[in-house]
């Protein structure tokens, strides 16, 4: 009798749902000439064309930052589509919220103890000269400034954990990498997109990459690692605001 091969792929499922389908074409969108619609018509309204000599869109900079934060989340949308369409539940991924409530919790005390340790390597960076100085902050000066800081924060976590630890990780495994290796993938990743800010941002997002791979690895959990990462950026950001004007900041600068 003929057996099939376990190895057998099976066929992918077709053809889709209309809201499969849909869904669908809207990340593919998004993450393609979507954005670049968006973004013309926005760079459009906000200045005058010839003859026209009064603004039509003044608060151009607001539009600005809300439309790449939205679409830098289509990467994450995407990651959605695919696990729904290759039928895997969002549960091996880390991302189903039965026991929400505690992991954000959880995220909220790893959140500050990676804020402590992050600090630290920053400004030791910075002293040692091998770092950039970052400003954590969208622009100054506005009554959205903060909302949009942790608007921007939120998207920023979502998209790292969801898809550089998440995704990735367990992507790898499927592969045929060994645990410990995902892990290391996944945190050079980190650490190399890092590098615009120097050899320290480099060094402190890899250390962070490691110690986010191994608990996810541990606990299959991502939303105690997106707490965390959120509530990082936003006191980073926070504070830079408040202490922006230290003297102690201008001389990390200098």
């Amino acid at each position: 009798m003929h057996r099939t091969s376990e190895l057998t792929t099976p066929p992918f499922p077709s053809p889709p749902a209309r809201r499969a389908l849909a869904e669908e074409v809207v990340v593919v969108l998004a993450l393609t000439f979507l954005a670049s619609a968006v973004f013309a018509i926005i760079d459009l309204l906000s200045a005058p064309l010839a003859g026209i000599r009064v603004s039509v869109y003044a608060n151009v900079s607001l539009a600005n930052q809300l439309a790449s934060i939205v679409f830098s989340l289509a990467p994450v949308a995407l990651v959605f589509y695919l696990v729904r369409r290759n039928a895997e539940g969002l549960a091996s991924f880390g991302l189903d919220t039965a026991t929400f409530p505690r992991e954000v919790a959880w995220g909220v005390i790893g959140g500050i103890g990676v804020a402590a340790v992050g600090l630290a390597i920053y400004l030791a960076a910075i002293a040692a000269k091998i770092n950039r100085f970052v400003v954590p902050v969208p622009p100054l000066g506005h009554w959205w400034t903060v909302p949009v800081l942790v608007l921007g924060a939120a998207q920023t976590a979502l998209a790292e954990e969801i898809i550089v630890t998440a995704y990735l990780i367990r992507r790898l495994e499927q592969l045929g990498w060994a645990g410990l290796w995902a892990v290391a993938g996944s945190a050079v990743l980190r650490g190399t997109y890092h590098l615009y800010q120097g050899w320290g941002g480099f060094a402190g997002n890899l250390a962070l990459g490691l110690a986010f791979g191994y608990a996810f690895r541990r606990w299959r959990r991502t939303w105690p690692l997106i707490t965390a990462h959120l509530l990082v950026d936003v006191m980073s950001g926070v504070g830079y605001i408040a202490f922006r004007n230290h003297c102690f900041l201008h001389a990390c600068i200098r």
